[in-house]
């Protein structure tokens, strides 16, 4: 057991839970985000909701972030040189040359991180097997050094050709850019990333050299005031393939923090879904300003081994997260078409939406929801009085730029953000073969309760559950994030005894790689291992979990490729009979959080529930909905009825009935499915 501390910083709120290991009891507090200085809002939500003598004793602080995210999208980071081997000045220009929207002719590439005048080239050349084919011409970097440090460059990126294969041209470029007198950050492709496919590994390391910097300081900032706060325990930072890492980790390897915030819901429902024995469940985060949808099988979040953003690709373990700009502030506006469209743009965390009172006056999913009652009589947290006149101003100008009331529009409104949510959600279901019918619904995050029976209703879902702590479930997830260290590195061969043996010497090399980054790691520790394997000729692998016998793969060459036989078949609904090869090794060491019980309290009875008219998508009318606290709800509750807690409302829609669970999940099911 330990007290720990979890915050996730979203577009509009930051949002914080704290766990006391003596009394089980979780205690939830949501602030604004503070846009330009978001360890501001951290330290708002630490002060304001826990304890000094808490924070005092707590072992962990746990950080969802999306600073890094916010860097790449908005390209406010440092200014990046490149270096590279001569011939591969170009590769993060030419890319792979296919289209992220096929049928747009207007579609451009976004521009390179480093634009062509920073890329500069070096004289080497190692071979893929490692042997060094052209020796590193040490005369030829100190010009680029010249000519880079003349731009007044932040860092530098160093992404020699096979490095991954033979680091030891890009060590060598690295200790003479040093005795040239470079003082700022340097990337080392090597160090990045152990993998081949030269354009994937260049953009992963650029995008480490351009994030360095702004994380780093931000982490140092953030730091210094939790320890100001009386803070001395171990301050960790969610991965983007789940899991955690130091903050000094995540200053050395920033790269593997971009998807920070976004995983911790997965990591939550993951542990939710083991919990209540659920084989399919798919996620529905719904913030103050994006999206989030994530689908869950047999209590393990789908990682994929390479990440986008901005068409930009990352070599690194990635949860699949599917993101979109729509959330409570999304705003409706007309298109040059004369349609009403909802986001991606958002009220944010100010102004926000106009019935929060604060200075907003555009319409947002949540003026339209408050508009129509779902919100009851709108006492938010953060101490949110909703303003329903203001909400009802802000969408007369779209009601009458489509010609329709009020009502009509907010129903509207509702209707299109709930689409395209569900159109993020069948992404990561249907199109991977899977049918959302059969899996429950977890919605989560400030307006994912709001939306929960819309989106069931999208999809033709029957179950839902509603987690504990909705409103802050991202901020729950980040409690459970055990800290995680993983590396891999490209070795192609035929897949046999001989070439296992040479797998499982690299094995050993990378868990000895993975511990010397930490000493957190030595003890208590569980390995995992995987091989990436593919039929001879195939250009895509898959990863299959391998079973260890120490620190080695205890399957024989048959063993593995029955195995990955059988993923193949589950795959792509066949086999084939060419040779197996093994394209990539992966371990991963994992130190486990000693585990969290949490303790719920039913509340009395209430006596005389208020009633409040709404709007009833299931009947089409308005009518009266019963306002339910969460914690009074001991006994089946039949919709319609609004159901509030301090950070979040569900809205239960008639024909939905509501019951709590023994974890304190609330299981709403369709009338009809019963």
């Amino acid at each position: 057991m330990a007290t720990r501390i979890g915050v996730d910083i979203g577009g509009t709120f930051t949002d914080l839970v704290y766990y006391d290991d003596e009394t089980g009891e979780t205690v939830e507090g949501k602030v604004p985000t503070v846009p330009h200085a978001p360890e501001e809002g951290v330290v708002a939500a630490v002060s304001g909701h826990v304890p000094r003598a808490v924070i005092e004793k707590a072992e962990f602080f746990l950080h969802g972030t999306t600073v890094g995210l916010n860097a790449l999208l908005e390209r406010r980071g440092a200014k990046v040189g490149l270096i590279t081997t001569a011939g591969f000045r170009d590769v993060l220009e030419i890319r792979r040359g296919d289209r992220a929207e096929m049928y747009n002719l207007f579609w451009r590439q976004p521009e390179p991180l480093v634009p062509r005048h920073l890329r500069l080239e070096v004289s080497e050349r190692v071979k893929a097997d490692g042997s060094v084919y052209r020796p590193l011409d040490e005369a030829s970097v100190a010009p680029a050094l010249a000519a880079l440090q003349a731009e007044g460059v932040d860092s530098i990126a160093v992404c020699l050709i096979n490095a991954y294969a033979n680091p030891a041209h890009e060590l060598a470029v690295e200790k003479l850019l040093r005795a040239g007198g470079f003082a700022g950050g340097i990337s080392l492709s090597h160090k990045i990333s152990g993998e081949y496919r030269e354009y994937e590994r260049t953009s992963t390391t650029v995008i480490d050299a351009f994030v360095r910097a702004r994380m780093s300081n931000y982490l140092k900032r953030l730091d210094g005031r939790l320890r100001e706060l009386g803070f001395r325990g171990t301050s960790l930072i969610t991965r983007s393939g789940s899991g955690s890492m130091t903050f000094a980790e995540a200053e050395e390897r920033p790269f593997e923090t971009i998807m920070s915030g976004p995983v911790a819901g997965a990591q939550g429902a993951s542990e939710i879904a083991t919990q209540l024995g659920i084989e399919g469940l798919v996620t529905a985060d719904v913030g103050g300003t994006s999206f989030d949808t994530a689908l869950i099988l047999n209590g393990q979040p789908q990682v994929l081994y390479e990440g986008v953003i901005d068409n930009m690709p990352i070599q690194t373990p990635w949860v699949d997260v599917r993101s979109i700009g729509s959330g409570g502030g999304s705003i409706a506006h007309i298109d040059v078409g004369g349609l009403m469209r909802v986001g991606p743009r958002s009220a944010g965390a100010a102004p926000g939406p106009a019935c929060y009172g604060k200075g907003g006056t555009e319409p947002a999913m949540t003026d339209a929801a408050a508009f129509l009652g779902m919100l009851g009589p709108g006492k938010l947290a953060s101490g949110i009085n909703l303003d329903f006149a203001k909400a009802k101003a802000a969408i007369e100008p779209v009601a009458a730029a489509i010609r329709q009331d009020v009502e009509t529009t907010a129903i509207g409104i509702l209707r299109i953000a709930a689409s395209s949510m569900a159109n993020a959600m069948r992404e990561v279901s249907v199109e991977q073969g899977l049918d959302p019918r059969a899996m429950v619904l977890l919605p989560f995050g400030g307006a994912g309760p709001l939306m929960a029976t819309l989106l069931a209703d999208e999809l033709k879902m029957n179950r839902i559950v509603v987690p504990p702590l909705a409103g802050n479930f991202s901020a729950w997830g980040l409690l459970g994030a055990d800290m995680v260290q993983s590396s891999a590195r490209t070795r192609i061969m035929d897949l046999g005894d001989a070439n296992l043996a040479v797998a499982n010497g690299i094995l050993a090399d990378l868990f000895a790689e993975v511990a010397a980054r930490g000493d957190h790691l030595e003890h208590g520790t569980v390995r995992s291992a995987r091989l990436d394997l593919r039929y001879k000729g195939q250009e895509h692998w898959l990863s299959i979990d391998t079973p260890l016998a120490g620190d080695a793969i205890a399957w024989t060459a048959d063993e593995a490729g029955a195995a990955f036989a059988a993923e193949y078949l589950r795959t792509f609904g066949g086999t084939m009979s060419e040779v197996v090869e093994i394209v990539s090794i992966r371990a991963t060491v994992r130190a486990p959080l000693p585990r969290r019980e949490q303790v719920f309290k039913a509340a009395d009875a209430v006596a005389g529930d208020e009633i409040f008219d709404a709007y009833s998508f299931e009947e089409g009318r308005r009518m009266p909905f019963r306002v339910v606290p969460r914690a009074a709800i001991t006994k089946p509750l039949v919709g319609p009825a609004i159901v509030t807690e301090s950070t979040a409302t569900l809205y239960l829609d008639a024909h939905w009935t509501a019951e709590t669970g023994a974890k304190g999940e609330l299981n709403l099911i369709r009338a009809e499915a019963k």
